[in-house]
């Protein structure tokens, strides 16, 4: 009787290990499918990269992993993003040299075909590791390749169950390599357009002037939504009394329209405003004027202008619907010029627009910044402003173009917006 049923033991031994690996086939595909959707979501660059390896290490169970890119030749590598290292192995290993692609790395790099190794120092081509590096054992190894050239590797160690890498694994992350190239070729895609559209952003605003006596700085940050151009800007002459005029603006809209529409009124207001004989409020009156029949787009904006005025300065500024200048004063106190924001241009024509005024005791700083500084979707614009005070209350002492940088840093805004900002500082006593 016992020899009769061998066979049919033997069968269902097999069924048992078909269904087995079926139901790991499907879990490796659902797992597949969520890593594409997964790797598909991120557009910075690093992000990808650092995604792609994390998910290959989940998807087969690896403890190690990580992502070599290869230079302009191909020949080896020039970033190395590592993953799976514990705090100590990475202490462990500070001051080593990451790989260039030799031993194993580098046959992967000239062969770059699939490669499993299920013992790396019995390989021919292992050339061993460095000083403080983890004891691994065995690799997986496939090259991504971008748009028919290899990109870089993909380099997996050690499943953490104890088993080498099998076929089911090189073929789940196969597939992977090829979702992957394509996340990779758009997040450049992305930079490209990015970088396209901010560098044509710069272009239409002004470089600073020499405004000796005053310190100025001005900062611009695009938003981070690829290839959007903004209608923010700055501008600010000296002129032959001494005196300073700043302008912050911001045309409504996020295209090339508004760019365009941007660029215009910078000019014509850098025009108005150099005849210091006029107040800010009749620059923005005239401007308002002049687009009504010019046809331009709605436009916040604040001209500001610094006299001399015995041992001090006389701040007078005119806003049209923009937000308040900050002031930083010599002791690191701030406070923000709320006074009646006018209008934008393009409403109304036929209602006047108020000035303003404040003394400046010597080494005031005066901070004019657009919305996207200070603006989050998910708080009052309030809570922003007294962000941004408490900012440059923090750093009131850092000279001029580093006050920009942090701004520009560790803005309260939610980068959905681009920003501009223009800082100038009285000279001290």
């Amino acid at each position: 009787m016992s020899l009769l049923n061998l066979p049919l033991s033997a069968d269902l031994d097999r069924l048992g290990e078909q269904m087995h690996d079926l139901a790991r086939a499907q879990r490796s595909f659902q797992a597949l499918l969520e890593a594409v959707v997964s790797i598909s979501g991120e557009l910075e660059l690093p992000a990808v990269l650092r995604r792609i390896v994390r998910t290959a290490m989940e998807l087969v169970g690896a403890r190690y992993g990580a992502m070599g890119i290869l230079d302009d030749t191909g020949e080896q590598l020039a970033e190395f993003v590592p993953l799976g290292l514990t705090p100590q192995e990475k202490a462990g290993l500070a001051g080593v040299e990451p790989p260039r692609g030799h031993g194993l790395l580098g046959h992967l790099i000239h062969h770059p075909r699939p490669l499993r190794v299920d013992n790396i120092a019995a390989h021919p081509d292992s050339a061993g590791f460095p000083p403080g590096h983890p004891p691994i054992r065995s690799l997986l190894g496939v090259a991504i390749s971008v748009r028919g050239r290899v990109y870089g590797n993909l380099y997996l160690s050690d499943r953490k169950d104890g088993k080498p890498f099998d076929r089911h694994d090189e073929g789940v992350i196969l597939a992977l390599a090829g979702t992957a190239g394509v996340a990779i070729e758009n997040a450049r895609l992305y930079d490209q357009v990015r970088n396209s559209a901010e560098r044509f952003q710069r272009l239409l605003l002004p470089q600073l002037l020499d405004l000796r006596p005053f310190e100025a700085g001005a900062l611009y940050r695009p938003a981070r939504t690829p290839g959007q151009l903004g209608g923010d800007w700055y501008d600010a002459v000296k002129l032959s009394d001494n005196s300073c005029t700043a302008v912050i603006g911001d045309v409504i809209g996020h295209d090339l329209e508004a760019a365009a529409a941007m660029s215009q009124t910078r000019s014509m207001l850098r025009a108005l405003t150099f005849d210091g004989r006029i107040p800010p409020s009749a620059a923005l009156t005239q401007l308002d004027r002049i687009m009504h029949l010019t046809g331009g787009q709605l436009t916040t904006a604040c001209v500001a202008r610094i006299d001399p005025v015995g041992r001090g300065w006389m701040l007078r500024w005119s806003s049209a619907g923009h937000p308040p200048p900050l002031v930083v004063l010599p002791d690191g106190a701030t406070h923000y010029l709320e006074a009646e924001p006018g209008l934008p241009l393009r409403v109304d024509v036929t209602l006047p627009r108020p000035d303003h005024s404040r003394a400046l005791p010597p080494g005031s700083t005066v901070i004019l910044y657009t919305d996207g500084l200070v603006e989050r979707r998910d708080q009052n614009l309030t809570q922003g402003m007294r962000a941004l005070a408490a900012l440059a209350r923090h750093h009131a002492r850092e000279p001029v173009d580093q006050l920009c940088r942090t701004l520009a840093d560790h803005h309260p805004g939610d980068g959905l917006d681009d920003m501009a900002a223009l800082i100038l500082r009285t000279p001290g006593p």
